[in-house]
């Protein structure tokens, strides 16, 4: 999911993208192979553009795969205003470095990393001086205002190009650069304990990952649910209790009982119903990108001393954390795999809510 208040990004002067209509200029500079939307909505075609010469502090990405993500969608079908035509989307991409600027560091050819959002940051600022980059008012994102993941190749800073430790499969490894880092950030970030009961709203892309996450940070997990159907896999997938959202004396029973209640979805709720659910000093907190306003009545707030919040993906550090943290404990996403030449049909799938419960392409 892209970062709170969704800003346009600076394209990198060392990545000015053009397509080719011609051949023209293509022994000028490498020529990428990619998968474009050339306006709102429109079905992806092949596409070429020359990404010009790599940047010193940029590495080079040969993609083995890429992950699909929600966010993809909103950016094709221009959701948030920010998108920039023809658009290569794609921003959980895995892959083998091939070419290093002169002055990257960490990281060398052949090394298999991810990229998530963010291409870059600015390293200057006070949140990237404080290790956290993902803050950053100037950070380069992976699909907005550059092209991303649907293709053969990508470029990024190199310190966003996060090396895959071992344990960690490369092809279920994409959508951790992205619904991973999205659901274990607030967990590492915002002070949950092993001892807290916590709540996890919506089981699919995000919401499965969050459920495996807590389960093995020690929590009492519960899993929020408009549907009984997925009760069994949400057990199984690391919740010791399902709620039934639309069950009202359920919800009414569980009042007060929860420190830490973590929203995944992008649709409107009765948001006083979940913050009935927290005890004193409970946290609701928002990574789904809910376009409405999130009206709360404040006495809820005052009398328990209640918290409503939201966060971007993590930080550098904190995706290293998460990384390893998935190779300690077996922790991947369940996904289904499509070819990168079958994108369209990918897509598709996903916005027909079939998706179970991230979708990868392959190169």
């Amino acid at each position: 999911m892209p970062p709170s208040g969704v800003a346009d990004s600076l394209m990198s002067g060392t990545e000015t993208c053009q397509a080719l209509g011609t051949n023209e200029g293509k022994s000028m500079s490498e020529i990428f192979h990619a998968w474009a939307a050339v306006d709102s909505g429109a079905t992806l075609q092949p596409f070429e553009y020359q990404p010009g010469p790599l940047g010193p502090e940029q590495v080079q990405i040969r993609i083995e795969s890429c992950g699909i993500c929600h966010s993809d969608l909103s950016m094709i079908d221009n959701q948030w205003g920010n998108s920039v035509f023809p658009l290569v989307a794609g921003h959980e991409a895995v892959g083998i470095v091939e070419a290093v600027g002169e002055f990257a560091k960490g990281v060398k050819v052949g090394d298999r990393v991810g990229l998530g959002w963010f291409a870059g940051s600015c390293m200057s600022c006070h949140p990237c001086l404080s290790g956290r980059q993902n803050l950053c008012a100037n950070s380069e994102q992976t699909i907005v205002g550059r092209h991303g993941g649907f293709a053969d190749r990508v470029r990024c800073h190199w310190s966003w190009a996060i090396q895959l430790p071992d344990g960690v499969d490369p092809l279920k490894a994409g959508p951790l650069f992205c619904g991973g880092i999205t659901v274990f950030g607030p967990i590492a970030d915002f002070g949950v304990k092993p001892t807290h009961r916590v709540g996890v709203i919506g089981i699919g892309g995000l919401g499965h990952l969050a459920l495996q996450f807590l389960n093995k940070w020690g929590c009492h997990v519960t899993a929020f649910t408009s549907t009984d159907s997925k009760a069994d896999e949400a057990k199984a997938l690391g919740a010791h209790a399902v709620l039934n959202s639309r069950d009202s004396a359920a919800m009414k029973s569980a009042a007060g009982s929860f420190d830490f209640i973590l929203s995944t979805v992008n649709v409107p709720l009765d948001w006083n119903a979940y913050l009935e659910l927290l005890a004193p000093d409970g946290r609701l907190h928002f990574v789904g990108a809910v376009l409405e306003p999130v009206a709360v009545p404040a006495f809820t707030l005052i009398g328990g001393r209640k918290r409503i919040s939201g966060s971007p993906l993590g930080s550098i550090a904190t995706v290293m954390d998460m990384l390893n943290f998935c190779a300690r404990h077996g922790i991947a996403a369940q996904t289904e795999s499509f070819p990168m030449s079958e994108v369209n049909a990918a897509l598709d799938h996903l916005r027909a809510g079939k998706a179970r419960y991230r979708i990868v392409l392959e190169n």
